[in-house]
C-alpha cells in the first residue's frame, strides 16, 4: 500500500496559487463483449490473484453512490476555485449554458478573481462573490448556501482538502486530475461521498472526446467482440512548460518529480479505457504492475535551458522519464498506461482496444475490423461516424472550447445531469480507480515490478451493470 509513499506538502508551501492545471475528466453495462468463458472464469481470476487476496476493503460508513441520481433543478448555481491555466479557461464553458450561473471565483491571486468576475458579467451574469483572501478563502466559498457545485482546478496537492470541505459543505464537487495523491485519501472520499450523499467527481474530459466516445459505442455494440487488451497514457512534452517561471506556479508541477517515481498523471489514458471495458460496471480492475525508467530528462532539460543560479538547481529528480503500467481486470483482460513529460514524444494518449474481433488504435487514428476489414490493411475510423457517433457529438458538431472541444462537452452534460436530475456518467468509485495508479505505481516500482493491489473502491457494486458515458438522449 501507499502509506509510506512520500507525502505531499501542506499545500501552504505551494506558494500562494491555485493555478489551474493543464489539460484535464461510463459506459452501459451491456456487455456484449463477454463470452461464457469469460464470465465463469470472472470469480477465480480474482480469488487467484495474489495482489488481490491481500487488500483490504474497509467497511462501507454510508450507502452506495452508484446509479445515485441529482436533485432536479432548473439554474445550475456554480463556484469555481483556482482560476489558473485551467479554471480561466473553463469558466467560459459554464457560462456558455444559459442554465448555469457562475456565483462565486476563488483564487489567492486577486488579478485572476478580477478577471473572471469580469467574464461573469460580460455573459450578462450579476456579479459572482469573490474570494482572494489567501489559500483557505475557499472555505467560504464552500460554505454558501446558494452553491450546488463547486469546481476545483488547482495543484494537485490540495485537491483532496479541497473536495472533502465542499462536501462536508452539502456541495456537489468535480476536480480536475488527479483527485488525490494517496490510497488514504481516495478511500476518504469514497466514503465522503457516501456519508454526506454528494457526488465528488474525476472530471475526466478525455472520456468525451470524439474519437473515445465512438469506440465506446462500437465496443458496447460488439464491434470488437469479446474484449481483450486496451492501452492508454499521457505522453506529452511538458518539459519547457514545467521550467516556465509563469507556467504552472510554484512550480507546483515540475515539483512532484522530486517526489514519486511512478505515473504521475494516468487518468486521460486510463478513464477511457476503463469505459471501453466496463470497469466498476461489470468488471472491475484487480492489480497493476509498473516499472519504470531512469529519471534523466528533466535534469538534462535543466543543464541546457536553465542558467546558474536557477532554483531549480537545487532539485533531485526521482520521477521516471517513462513509466509503464500493466492493468489486470477480474475478466482477466489487460490495460497498458504510459506516462512521460520528461522526453521529447509527440502528443499521445495511445488510447487502443482489443478484442477477438479487431483493434483500434489512435494517434493517428486507425481500425481493423473483422469482416469488415482484410488483407491486414488499417481501415477508415471516419466510415463509422454516422452509425456510432455518441449522440452528444451529433447534437454538438462543432463544440466551443478546448481539447477539440471535449472540455465542452463534458460540462454540457454534467450541466445537464444536474438540472435534469440524472444519474452522472462517473462517479467517485471512477474517481478513486482512475487515481489509484499514482500511488500504486509508485510502489509498484519500488518493489521492482511486483503487482500491486488495487482495491474494490465499490465495494462489490461493480458487479452490476449500469449506465455511464454510453448515455441514453434525454426526453425532451
Amino acid at each position: 500500500m501507499n502509506d509510506n509513499a512520500p507525502q505531499p506538502p501542506s499545500r501552504r508551501s505551494v506558494l500562494r496559487t491555485t493555478a489551474g492545471v493543464a489539460g484535464a475528466g461510463i459506459g452501459l453495462g451491456a456487455l456484449g463483449t463477454g463470452s461464457a468463458e469469460a464470465a465463469s472464469a470472472e470469480a477465480a481470476a480474482v480469488a487467484e490473484h495474489p495482489a488481490d487476496q491481500a487488500v483490504r476493503t474497509p467497511r462501507r460508513r454510508g450507502a452506495t453512490m452508484a446509479n445515485v441520481p441529482f436533485e432536479r433543478r432548473s439554474t445550475v448555481r456554480v463556484g469555481i476555485v483556482g482560476l489558473g491555466n485551467r479554471g480561466g479557461g473553463m469558466i467560459d464553458l459554464f457560462l456558455a449554458l444559459p442554465w448555469v450561473r457562475v456565483v462565486a471565483v476563488c483564487d489567492p491571486v486577486r488579478d485572476k478573481t478580477e478577471r473572471a468576475a469580469a467574464k461573469v458579467v460580460a455573459a450578462g451574469q450579476p456579479a459572482p462573490a469573490v474570494y482572494a483572501k489567501g489559500e483557505d478563502d475557499y472555505e467560504n466559498l464552500c460554505k454558501r448556501s446558494d452553491l450546488d457545485f463547486v469546481y476545483l482546478a488547482t495543484p494537485w496537492d490540495v485537491h483532496f482538502e479541497m473536495a472533502k470541505t465542499a462536501m462536508l459543505n452539502g456541495k456537489h464537487v468535480g476536480v480536475e486530475c488527479p483527485i488525490a495523491m494517496t490510497l488514504k485519501d481516495l478511500w476518504e472520499l469514497v466514503d465522503l461521498s457516501e456519508q454526506t450523499r454528494r457526488h465528488c467527481m474525476q472530471l475526466e474530459n478525455c472520456c468525451y472526446g470524439r474519437n473515445e466516445m465512438r469506440v465506446l459505442r462500437m465496443a458496447h455494440a460488439g464491434k470488437f467482440g469479446d474484449l481483450l487488451h486496451g492501452a492508454g497514457a499521457y505522453n506529452h512534452d511538458l518539459r519547457d512548460l514545467m521550467f516556465s517561471p509563469t507556467y504552472y506556479e510554484g512550480p507546483w508541477r515540475r515539483l512532484w518529480h522530486t517526489r514519486l517515481r511512478g505515473d504521475l498523471y494516468p487518468n486521460h489514458g486510463f478513464g477511457p479505457v476503463a469505459n471501453y471495458m466496463d470497469v466498476n460496471r461489470g468488471d472491475r480492475v484487480v492489480s497493476i504492475s509498473s516499472f519504470g525508467t531512469p529519471a534523466l530528462g528533466l535534469a538534462e532539460y535543466r543543464a541546457e535551458h536553465m542558467p546558474p543560479g536557477d532554483p531549480s538547481w537545487k532539485e533531485s529528480y526521482i520521477e521516471s522519464d517513462r513509466t509503464i503500467s500493466l492493468v489486470q481486470t477480474a475478466k482477466g483482460r489487460v490495460i497498458r498506461l504510459e506516462h512521460d513529460v520528461s522526453t521529447p514524444h509527440p502528443y499521445s494518449r495511445i488510447n487502443s482496444l482489443g478484442g477477438t474481433r479487431g483493434v483500434f488504435e489512435d494517434y493517428p487514428a486507425r481500425i481493423y475490423l473483422e469482416p469488415d476489414h482484410q488483407g491486414h490493411e488499417w481501415g477508415d475510423f471516419g466510415a463509422y461516424a454516422p452509425e456510432f457517433d455518441h449522440w452528444l457529438w451529433k447534437e454538438h458538431a462543432n463544440p466551443p472550447g478546448g481539447h477539440g472541444g471535449m472540455d465542452y462537452i463534458m460540462i454540457y452534460r454534467l450541466m445537464q445531469c444536474m438540472q435534469l436530475g440524472l444519474v452522472p456518467d462517473f462517479d467517485v468509485y471512477d474517481a478513486a480507480t482512475w487515481t489509484a495508479p499514482v500511488p500504486l505505481s509508485h510502489d509498484s516500482i519500488k518493489a521492482k515490478g511486483a503487482p500491486q493491489a488495487i482495491p474494490d473502491f465499490t465495494r462489490g457494486e461493480w458487479k452490476r451493470a449500469r449506465t455511464g458515458v454510453d448515455s441514453a438522449k434525454p426526453a425532451g
